[in-house]
């Protein structure tokens, strides 16, 4: 991640217009009509500005107001309908999972009404083997640990731990997850 141009850009109300327009125009061709999964993976790729991998998988549509600043590892999946909120950051690891209409946001707002024009970002990390279940937002800041799953509809506030299961608004640990290892 550039942390550079994530400065410059929220400073700079051109550069983030720039930024923004070009990522609806990369989405608008992405989920405006059929594409097969090769293209698809051109289209994101070229979106996220990362080096094309063949084993990622998107089902559009997909949705994005930056793209630049979202990075993916092998294997990732993300279902329809995802809304990602970049220009604090998104990192997705390995074998990652992220079902359908999941919300991953960025950016906070002062709290101050005199203020609240002042945009806060803070990135989202998602570890390897992390599966995010249909309908949850993660909030800006927060880290998922490898292994962990969020259940669906959960709205996550604070970290994550490895090998969790968390869930509910705000989310909260369920349980330890039980692997071949700890058994």
């Amino acid at each position: 991640m550039e942390n550079q141009e994530i400065a410059l850009g929220l400073q700079n109300p051109a550069v983030m217009r720039a930024a923004s327009e070009r990522a609806l125009r990369l989405t608008q061709e992405l989920n405006g009509a059929y594409h097969e999964p090769e293209k698809v993976r051109a289209l994101f790729f070229a979106l996220i500005g990362q080096p094309e991998d063949d084993s990622f998988c998107l089902f559009p549509p997909f949705y994005t107001d930056y793209g630049k600043n979202i990075r993916v590892g092998k294997n990732v999946f993300i279902n329809t309908g995802c809304r990602f909120q970049d220009q604090g950051g998104i990192v997705i690891g390995d074998n990652a999972l992220i079902g359908h209409n999941v919300v991953l946001a960025t950016l906070n707002h002062e709290e101050d009404p005199a203020r609240r024009h002042i945009m806060r970002p803070a990135p989202i990390v998602i570890g390897q083997s992390v599966w995010i279940g249909a309908n949850a937002t993660v909030v800006p800041g927060v880290t998922i640990g490898d292994g962990a799953i969020v259940a669906a509809g959960a709205v996550v506030t604070k970290d994550v731990p490895p090998r969790t299961v968390v869930g509910g608004v705000p989310a909260r640990i369920m349980k330890k997850i039980k692997t071949e290892e700890t058994i």
